[in-house]
């Protein structure tokens, strides 16, 4: 269970850095990506006012922002742009037609080439976008459609490194953490280790512990009842008695299935059968306190489990649902093969049962009426010696009600058990 426990603290911790990082990561390079958009489109707005160049020197005095284009377009661009800018521009008229192409500030691109990426973009009908590693702007007039490319290779290449290298550092410094809470995860849980084997360990020592003066005690009771025959005070300690050892037994079994210590007995065996055979022992029960008794249950089922634990799972959770139902209650209960899985389920009115209280009826000690009346026997650990058994047999088991009325306990059991 602790290393249940400390599996579940690292997946969470190494979970939630990892959805951090992700988003982190993702915020980042997508802030690169606009910034590189902005600024292709800027110089792109450029070169469209001034019909496919960079305007002349003469319009730019002593190395201040290229002032040809409106200042929302232009931006702290440096007055180096011109000459580190690549790109070309092709014409074309209304049809689609070339009129003219210019690759004079480009090297990696002709004129065929030129000609292909705009028709392209000419048949796409947008007016910005990508085309390979090339940002486009598309202007249109009555008689032509200038299309200009700019070169963005060296910006989206850098772009592309980075986001390579980030995702790279980042999973290094996940597998850094993932190994760092391996390793402290261990320290953080020894204390609880420590502390919940020391509990184990106690209630194994006194559970044996009890058992030696509670066979002494029953032993005196029949010493005393044969010198003083049967009297009310002496049933009620052999009462009491036989109480303490079934608490006694059932907290070292619950003990020892939680921890994985009980030798279980894996063979295939007819569950329908032994299930039917059960119901039949509380039918009689059932009967004696008026409650109606339905069955539905699948013949010839068989699964591969422990039959004399499997056996204790079915007597639990019909003992409660006979103890539990009022007279004149309704009590059913339900066997099926559901894929590769056998699906038991047994139902039972109550007088309430509160939808919140669900989560805790597999807890130790926890019973649905608060004031533990010892009228109504047990002790509040038959569902959770349940829980173990079904969990040892790699299945699922649950509790639902639908209206506060009634309980259904649904147990899935796989019919090939790991």
């Amino acid at each position: 269970m602790i290393d249940k426990l400390r599996f579940k603290f690292i997946l969470a911790a190494v979970s939630s850095l990892f959805l951090v990082l992700v988003v982190l990561l993702g915020l980042i390079n997508i802030l690169n990506y606009r910034e590189v958009v902005i600024q292709a489109d800027r110089v792109l707005a450029i070169l469209q006012e001034n019909n496919g160049v960079f305007p002349s020197p003469e319009k730019h005095m002593h190395n201040k922002p290229i002032a040809a284009a409106p200042q929302k377009n232009v931006g702290n661009l440096s007055p180096e742009l011109p000459y580190e800018s690549r790109y070309f521009t092709v014409q074309l008229d209304v049809n689609g037609g070339i009129i003219s192409v210019n690759t004079g500030k480009i090297a990696a691109i002709d004129t065929e080439e030129a000609m292909e990426y705009a028709q392209a973009v000419f048949d796409s009908n947008r007016q910005q976008g990508f085309y390979k590693a090339y940002r486009y702007s598309v202007s249109t007039t009555a008689e032509q459609t200038q299309v200009i490319f700019l070169d963005c290779q060296r910006s989206l290449s850098t772009l592309r490194t980075f986001f390579i290298t980030s995702v790279a550092v980042s999973a290094v410094g996940l597998a850094a953490v993932l190994l760092l809470m391996i390793f402290f995860s261990g320290k953080i849980v020894k204390p609880f280790l420590e502390a919940y084997q020391k509990q184990k360990q106690f209630i194994t020592n006194a559970g044996h512990e009890l058992k030696t003066p509670l066979t002494i005690i029953d032993a005196d009771l029949e010493i005393l009842q044969m010198d003083f025959g049967e009297n009310e005070w002496i049933e009620d300690i052999k009462g009491q008695s036989k109480r303490l050892a079934d608490l006694t037994n059932q907290l070292i079994l619950l003990s020892r299935m939680e921890e994985g210590e009980m030798q279980f007995q894996m063979i295939e065996f007819p569950f329908s059968d032994r299930v039917e055979e059960t119901v039949l022992s509380f039918q009689n029960v059932a009967k004696t306190k008026n409650q109606s008794f339905h069955t539905q249950i699948e013949p010839m089922l068989s699964l591969i489990g422990d039959e004399k634990s499997l056996g204790q799972l079915v007597t639990i959770l019909l003992e409660n649902a006979v103890k539990y139902t009022p007279e004149h209650g309704h009590i059913s209960v339900t066997l099926e093969k559901q894929k590769n899985t056998l699906c038991l389920q047994v139902y039972n009115t109550v007088d309430f049962i509160a939808k919140e209280k669900l989560a805790h009826l597999f807890d130790r000690f926890y019973r649905t009426d608060e004031s533990r009346n010892s009228q109504t026997g047990g002790y509040g650990l038959g569902l959770s010696i349940a829980q173990a058994i079904v969990k040892a047999h790699n299945g699922k088991i649950s509790a639902s009600t639908k209206d506060e009325k009634s309980l259904l306990i649904t147990v899935s059991l796989p019919i090939h058990s790991k």
